[in-house]
C-alpha cells in the first residue's frame, strides 16, 4: 500500500529517502490521524513510529501550504525519555520537514540551556526534549507552548519507569487544551492508560502487531561458552562476523570499560557508552559509529537507549539480559526499518536454564551452537581476501613493474604466502577458544565425581586466599556467597576452597591456577560496592583471624544452618567456615 496523499515537500523527503511503501505503524497512524484525533498506540520501538507522527500531524502544521508558516512559537512538541531518543527524533524530522523549512529544536539534559533558550527565542516550529529539560524551559518562560497543536508522548511507558510521571503531567497541562496528542507506547500498563484517560480526548486506540516483523528480520544465536573465554569469544564473533557496525552489551560500566580496553588493544576501532560519559563524549562515540571511525560499540543497557545506527547489524550479549524484555530492547538495535541484523546470546552452561526461560518469554527461537573457532576465522580470512576491491582493480603500470621486481628474488608461491601474510597482519588475531558442550563422554560412562579427591584438589595447585568486603552484618552466609563468587569469578564450585565470615569481611580460598582468573572475571562483572582483594603472601587467615580447617582440617566444622546457633558463643572470632562438597541449600 503506498503513501496517501502527503503535503508535496513531504512526499519529496520520503523519496529521497527511498520510502516507497509505509510500514503497518505508519499506515495505521495515518488513517486514523485524519481530523486532527488524539492516538494512543502500542508499537515496538524500530517500527518506523517516528515517521508516522511526523506525518500525522503536518496537516495541522501546514495546512494546504507548500511550506511552513515563518518560524515562531513552536507548533508541535515531542517528549522522549532519553537525549539519545530525542537526539535521533530531531534527526528524523529534520530530514522529513526539511524541505518545508522546518526548524527543528532539541532541548535535551546534558547540553546548554542558555543556547537552547536562544534557539527557541529565535523562533521554531517543532521542539524535541526530554521531560526535565523541558519542564525547566517552561518554568522560565523560554518555551512558548500557547501556539502548540499537536503534542507526542513517545516511549511513554519508559519515561513513566524512568520517574518522569510529574514531568510530563506538567508539561502536558501548560499546554492548551485543543492540541491533538499522540502517546506513542510498547506497552499499555495501567499507568499508561491512566495517564491517556487524564489528557487525551476520546483517544483512538491502535496495537500494532509488530513482534513477528521484529523477529522476522533479527537472527537469534546462542552461543555455549566457558565463562573465563567471554572475551575471546566476543573476539571471534566480532572477527567472524566482520559487521560494519557492530554492539557489544555488558551489565556493568567497569565490564564495558574493561572489554573496550581489551578490544582496542587487539586491534578493533572501539568506542564506549556508559552512564559515567558526558553528553559530549556520548554525542562523539555515536558520530565515530555513524562516519565509519569505529566499528563497535561496547556499552551498558540504559547508555544504549535510543541508539539507531543504520549500518548496526551485529548484536552480542556479553552478559545475559536480565529478562526479556530488555533482551528484545538490545536486540532491537539491529534489524530495523527491513535491515537483517544478528543477535548473538553467550550462553556459560550454568545459565542456560535462565537464558531457555527467557527465549520462551520472548517468543524466539536461537540456533544454539558453541563459539567460532579460529581456524573457521581464518578459512573465512581466505574467502574475504580474493573479495576485497582491491583484487578486482586492473593493475596499474607501476604495480606491474614492482611485481616483476619481486618474482626476480622471491617464487610466486612465496609471494602469495606473504600477500596473505600482510592481509592478516590488518586484522585482530582469532582467539582459541572451546565448546563446553563437546567433548563429554554420556553420563552413564563417566566416573563418579569426587570434589575432595585429593589428587584432584593437589593437580589444582596451592590456593590463594582473598578477602571479600562482606561480613555477618551484611548477612553473609555460604548459601548466599558460593552462587555469588561463582558466577562473577567465573569458576566452578570445586575451585573454592574454605570460606571463614567474619564479623565485616569474609575471607576464602579459590584453587591454584583458577585464583588470577577469578579476580580478573570478578574485578569485570563486580560491582563498586562489593570487592574482593588477595590477601598478601596468599597466606591463610591465623589461629587469631579463626580456626584453620579444609580439607582434613581439625574438627568443629559445622554447617550453614547450624551457625545461626553459635553465632553468640563466636562474636569475637569467624562463624564456622564452609568446606567443598558439605554446604547445604541449593545456590
Amino acid at each position: 500500500m503506498p503513501f496517501p496523499t502527503l503535503p508535496a515537500p513531504l512526499a519529496r523527503a520520503l523519496s529521497e529517502r527511498g520510502y516507497a511503501d509505509p510500514t503497518p505503524v505508519q499506515a495505521a497512524v495515518l488513517e486514523a490521524a485524519a481530523g486532527a484525533r488524539d492516538l494512543l498506540v502500542s508499537a515496538q520501538t524500530g517500527s518506523g513510529k517516528t515517521v508516522a507522527y511526523g506525518l500525522a500531524m503536518a496537516g495541522m502544521l501546514m495546512g494546504d501550504a507548500e511550506a511552513l508558516p515563518p518560524a515562531a512559537a513552536p507548533l508541535a512538541l515531542v517528549i522522549a525519555p532519553t537525549r539519545e531518543l530525542a537526539l535521533q527524533v530531531q534527526r528524523e524530522l529534520l530530514w522529513l520537514y526539511g524541505p518545508a523549512g522546518g526548524r527543528i529544536t532539541a532541548c535535551v539534559g546534558g547540553m546548554d540551556p542558555r543556547r537552547e533558550s536562544r534557539m527557541l527565542a529565535d523562533g521554531t516550529h517543532i521542539v524535541v526534549g526530554t521531560p526535565g529539560r523541558l519542564r525547566d524551559h517552561l518554568e522560565r518562560r523560554n518555551l512558548d507552548p500557547t501556539a502548540l497543536r499537536a503534542v507526542v508522548l513517545d516511549e511513554a511507558d519508559e519515561m513513566l519507569d524512568l520517574g518522569f510521571r510529574e514531568d510530563i503531567e506538567f508539561i502536558l497541562s501548560a499546554t492548551p487544551p485543543e492540541r491533538a496528542t499522540y502517546l506513542f507506547s510498547a506497552t499499555l500498563p495501567k499507568a499508561i492508560e491512566t495517564l491517556a484517560e487524564r489528557y487525551q480526548r476520546g483517544a483512538l486506540r491502535l496495537a500494532i502487531k509488530s513482534e513477528t516483523r521484529g523477529h522476522a528480520d533479527i537472527a537469534y544465536r546462542a552461543v555455549r561458552i566457558m565463562p573465563r573465554e567471554t572475551e575471546h569469544v566476543v573476539l571471534n564473533l566480532l572477527r567472524e562476523a566482520d559487521a560494519a557496525t557492530a554492539i557489544v552489551f555488558c551489565n556493568t560500566r567497569n565490564a564495558v570499560r574493561h572489554l573496550q580496553a581489551n578490544l582496542t588493544e587487539r586491534g578493533f576501532s572501539v568506542v564506549a557508552l556508559s552512564g559515567e560519559l558526558g553528553q559530549g563524549e556520548r554525542n562523539a562515540a555515536l558520530q565515530a559509529l555513524r562516519d565509519g571511525r569505529a566499528r563497535v560499540c561496547v556499552a551498558t543497557d540504559v547508555a544504549a537507549r535510543g541508539i539507531d545506527l543504520p549500518s548496526l547489524s551485529l548484536v552480542i550479549h556479553a552478559d545475559l539480559p536480565h529478562d526479556a524484555e530488555v533482551l528484545q530492547h538490545r536486540s532491537g538495535r539491529t534489524g530495523r526499518a527491513g535491515r537483517k541484523g544478528t543477535s548473538v546470546l553467550l550462553i556459560p552452561n550454568s545459565r542456560r536454564r535462565r537464558a531457555e526461560q527467557m527465549f520462551a518469554m520472548a517468543k524466539v527461537s536461537p540456533e544454539w551452537s558453541g563459539p567460532p573457532s579460529a581456524d573457521e576465522i581464518r578459512r573465512l580470512d581466505g574467502e574475504r581476501m580474493l573479495e576485497d576491491p582491491l583484487f578486482a582493480e586492473p593493475p596499474a603500470e607501476e604495480d606491474i613493474a614492482l611485481a616483476e621486481t619481486l618474482l626476480a628474488g622471491k617464487s610466486p608461491e612465496e609471494l602469495a604466502a606473504l600477500l596473505a601474510r600482510v592481509y592478516r597482519t590488518r586484522l585482530p588475531a582469532p582467539e582459541e577458544v572451546s565448546d563446553p558442550g563437546e567433548g563429554r563422554a554420556p553420563r552413564g560412562e563417566r566416573p563418579p565425581y569426587d570434589p575432595m579427591d585429593p589428587e584432584r584438589i593437589a593437580s589444582m595447585g596451592p590456593a590463594v586466599w582473598f578477602r571479600l568486603n562482606l561480613g555477618r552484618r551484611d548477612n553473609a552466609d555460604p548459601r548466599r556467597l558460593l552462587p555469588m563468587l561463582t558466577r562473577r569469578g567465573g569458576i566452578d564450585r570445586q575451585e573454592i576452597g574454605a570460606i571463614r565470615i567474619f564479623d565485616r569481611e569474609t575471607k576464602f580460598e579459590v584453587r591454584g591456577n583458577a585464583a588470577a582468573r577469578f579476580a580478573e572475571a570478578f574485578a569485570r562483572n563486580g560491582s563498586p560496592e562489593i570487592q574482593i582483594e588477595a590477601i598478601a603472601g596468599d597466606a591463610a587467615p591465623t589461629e587469631r583471624q579463626g580456626r584453620s580447617a579444609g580439607p582434613g582440617g581439625p574438627k568443629g566444622y559445622a554447617s550453614p544452618r547450624a551457625g545461626k546457633h553459635q553465632r553468640k558463643a563466636e562474636q569475637s572470632g569467624p562463624r564456622p567456615e564452609h568446606k567443598p562438597g558439605r554446604h547445604t541449600g541449593r545456590g
